[in-house]
């Protein structure tokens, strides 16, 4: 990978106090609001422990949900686990302006770490701007002159704009952390030097991007096949003309406008049987899952998965594949019976002994559900960065950790 960035092994950060940014926003329980899944958390564990063995003095940003939400929460919870995966302890301060944070983080030695408090309970933190906005808010003033490095090891944020992300990036030398770098390498891999023949599965619970996606992965050649499921399966069948029914309809009402509909027609019209479209669906009737042909449609059920014709056929192509990308699970995996069509596309990806990248909260959690996750290539723990990535646009912490090391250039270099 170039080093258009400086990654952990550019700074010497001995007795230094290190800003680290991380994405450990993790699905919580509704009703106790205690943490289901720590994935999030156990794929910066590496970063951390490499800047505490380096005798880094470890200063900790990071959010969960947002202001408004049911599972914005303080990150108490978050430090504990941290923790116990790093065997390790993890001090927490419930603020991040104030004295209390302040005055832990000139208290911290050398090889300890501490979470701050969560980052999007100040507005400055989401406010709209560019790099240089943010640059001059109210967190990076505060905190700047007690710092000596920026590290981001945040790439499930890297899409967003914002204080915490883009702020520090010009105003001290910034590193990726472990994740970011692996993330980014990925990518790349997936994106510049497939294996061929390559195949993008395309689902999830959004189509609107969908065919932006389509046109830049068989445009350029990323892809050889793009296989289409989820709603984004179902809105293409109803673009080529497929009575989905009423009830699946109504399910992708929001992105159903016209300007979606001739665009997914103009996608299909330019790439043909490059892309691959369900032949069944499957529905729940009388409680059972039951696969519909799409001959037979409309179904008075909606259909929510695809169907068994379907996951065979999508199976023998991707078991033929030397790369293959899923972004969005196939079905509604939280109903145990329509994630059927999900885990066989899973299967026939770890099975094909070739490339196998995955992405998405959604389809990351399913991959751990089904005991997959070990056996893929790469998991992504981005969901909005990966879609950024996916339609060709930057992500604005990659480029503020590309500004900063223009900036810094080789001054600060060991």
């Amino acid at each position: 990978m170039s080093k258009d960035f400086n990654t952990l092994e550019d700074f010497n950060y001995r007795g230094k106090t290190v800003l680290l940014r991380v994405d450990i926003n993790c699905p919580l329980d509704k009703n106790t609001l205690k943490i289901v899944n720590d994935s999030r958390i156990r794929r910066v564990v590496p970063t951390v422990r490499e800047l505490l063995g380096k005798n880094a003095k470890l200063v900790i940003l990071a959010h969960q949900s947002r202001k408004g939400k049911w599972d914005f929460i303080n990150l108490e919870q978050h430090a504990d686990r941290l923790s116990k995966h790093l065997n390790a302890p993890v001090k927490y301060v419930d603020d991040v302006l104030g004295d209390d944070a302040v005055n832990a983080i000139k208290a911290l030695k050398p090889g300890e770490a501490l979470l701050l408090g969560n980052v999007r309970g100040l507005d400055s933190e989401t406010a709209k701007g560019d790099m240089q906005f943010h640059s001059e808010g109210e967190i990076v003033k505060k905190l700047v002159p007690l710092i000596d490095y920026y590290v981001c090891d945040a790439f499930g944020a890297s899409h967003r704009s914002q204080c915490s992300l883009v702020g520090f990036s010009p105003k001290v030398p910034s590193a990726s952390g472990r994740l970011m770098a692996k993330e980014m390498s990925a990518l790349k891999s997936i994106f510049e030097n497939p294996r061929r023949p390559s195949v993008f599965i395309l689902g999830g619970a959004k189509f609107g991007d969908v065919s932006i996606m389509i046109d830049r992965v068989l445009g350029n050649n990323t892809a050889d096949t793009v296989i289409l499921t989820g709603l984004a399966g179902n809105a293409f069948l109803l673009a080529r003309g497929v009575d989905i029914g009423e009830a699946s309809s109504q399910i992708l009402a929001e992105e159903l406008t016209p300007e979606n509909l001739q665009a997914a027609k103009d996608v299909m019209a330019k790439y043909g049987q490059r892309i691959l479209l369900p032949v069944d669906v499957a529905v729940e009737r009388d409680g059972k899952r039951v696969s519909v042909n799409i001959g037979d449609m409309p179904t008075k059920e909606p259909a929510l998965d695809i169907g068994d014709a379907t996951a065979e056929k999508f199976a023998k192509v991707i078991k033929a594949s030397r790369t293959s990308f899923m972004s969005g699970p196939a079905g509604m995996i939280e109903k145990p019976d329509f994630a059927i069509g999900t885990r066989i596309l899973m299967s026939a990806m770890v099975d094909s002994g070739g490339q196998s990248v995955i992405g998405g909260g959604h389809t990351g959690g399913a991959a751990e559900k089904f005991d997959l996750a070990d056996r893929f290539s790469y998991v992504s723990t981005g969901g909005g960065a990966l879609e950024t990535f996916l339609l060709g646009e930057p992500l604005p912490v990659i480029e503020a950790l590309k500004y900063s090391k223009n900036k810094f250039g080789e001054a600060q270099k060991l």
